[in-house]
């Protein structure tokens, strides 16, 4: 579905995630010299002129007196300013967040949030973060910080003041559909992001919650379907629920390599741009960590980029059944390109594209069944006994031991009896396996 309303822009607080290939520096995809322009042109001599007239009527002009450099660094971010929401310029500060990012650790709420006509918004809070804590949702409205209005602040300038001091707190007023505005204090953190998480829900059921996409996630995932294995007693699950809602993204390798465990050939996804080299394609290779274990995907309103780009691959390719509500809608690839002064544009240089051609820009993956979010509460049994409850009650015929009510009270609470959509997702899985038992009969 589009957004036509709004221009949503996304930056990670504390820092800013990127969909893009990591180089040597930090930055992905491919940067194109500067010699490679699609076609020649001459420069714009008129516009030019008028340029330098209004920086010298500025520096003449303006009630204080105001330096080259910063002139020159305003009309930079005026220029990137009016592109995209995504494309930006990055000084130091921003640059070192962007790299720290990409690697795991950074400081702040772990929150990423957008512009949503004007008012700051959460697209997703980060697991494990002091914003995943204090029960920040995506699509919440942050109406103010520290009591000042964010209506009017740019994206940069809020982020700028919910950055502190580690240990430092924060208190932000939120807007959140069907409540009264209500106030949240947080506490500034060095975020160690953990991206990949795991566990069995039940014999041969297995979870695995993917956060956001770091460089090392590929290798995580691999790592865990070996332990959600090893944790099934050496037998091959039955069921997998893939989770990334609430993933805002973040490398595009590691997007690629988390759908590479699941499927074994064929496209994974691709980008076209003006740039030759801003073209690239992505296969799968043979090996298959998920031994193709029956798959369903969680998405949301919060999964963005790279968390796309794999619900749609595996959507494709009939991998996986897609559940949950329709995802964010960004489809487009920054680039870093560093500068010679410990800056860096970001710069958006393609579209990605899924192996069926789809483009997810300002649209999002829909998914093959709706499941809204909700919470499960469950009743207790009316009469609260049950026949193994009774005096003298006769024993199992075949010898089964007993099973008493208050056996059903003493069990541990399980993640899919509390989460609607994870409820829901291993119902269908038990479903497939029940179908296709039948069958093979």
């Amino acid at each position: 579905m589009p957004f036509p309303r709004t221009r949503l822009a996304s930056a990670l607080l504390s820092s800013m995630l990127l969909l893009g290939m990591l180089n040597s520096s930090v930055s992905a995809a491919p940067s194109a010299p500067a010699a490679e322009t699609p076609t020649a042109q001459t420069l714009p001599l008129n516009d030019l002129r008028t340029f330098a007239e209004v920086l010298e009527r500025i520096k003449t002009a303006y009630v204080e007196p105001i330096d080259d450099k910063t002139l020159f660094e305003n009309a930079i971010k005026g220029m990137l300013s009016n592109l995209d929401p995504h494309s930006s310029y990055l000084e130091p500060d921003a640059f070192r967040d962007l790299q720290e990012s990409t690697s795991g650790e950074f400081g702040g709420l772990g929150i990423e949030v957008g512009l949503e006509d004007g008012i700051l918004q959460v697209i997703a809070p980060i697991d494990d973060s002091p914003a995943s804590a204090a029960g920040l949702e995506a699509q919440d409205l942050i109406i103010k910080i520290d009591d000042q209005p964010t209506k009017g602040l740019s994206l940069m300038e809020s982020v700028e003041k919910m950055r502190g001091k580690p240990g430092t707190s924060i208190r932000l007023t939120i807007v959140r559909e069907g409540r009264k505005p209500f106030e949240v204090t947080l506490k500034r953190a060095v975020i160690k992001s953990r991206s990949v998480k795991s566990q069995l829900l039940e014999n041969d059921y297995g979870f695995l919650r993917i956060s956001q996409f770091q460089v090392n996630t590929g290798s995580e995932v691999e790592k865990a379907l070996a332990s959600l294995k090893k944790e099934n007693k050496g037998q091959p699950l039955k069921g997998l629920i893939l989770d990334l809602r609430n993933n805002p993204g973040g490398v595009l390798q590691a997007a690629v390599e988390v759908t590479d465990h699941f499927i074994s050939s064929g496209l994974i996804v691709y980008t076209k741009g003006r740039l030759a080299n801003a073209e690239l394609r992505f296969s799968a290779n043979a090996e298959n960590a998920s031994e193709g274990v029956p798959l369903v995907v969680l998405i949301n309103g919060g999964s963005a980029s790279a968390s796309e780009i794999v619900a749609g691959a595996l959507q494709d390719h009939k991998r996986g059944i897609v559940m949950g509500t329709d995802s964010f809608g960004k489809g487009s690839v920054q680039t870093v390109l560093p500068l010679n002064n410990d800056r860096a544009l970001k710069l958006t240089t393609a579209l990605y594209y899924t192996p069926k051609g789809r483009s997810i820009q300002a649209q999002g993956i829909v998914p093959d069944i709706l499941v809204e979010r909700a919470k499960l509460s469950q009743e207790d049994s009316a009469m609260g006994i049950k026949e193994a409850d009774l005096v003298g009650h006769l024993g199992n015929g075949n010898g089964g031991p007993d099973k008493r009510s208050n056996a059903d009270k003493d069990k541990k609470p399980r993640l899919q009896d509390e989460d609607y959509q994870i409820n829901q997702a291993i119902n269908l899985l038990k479903g497939i396996n029940v179908l296709s038992s039948k069958k093979a009969q």
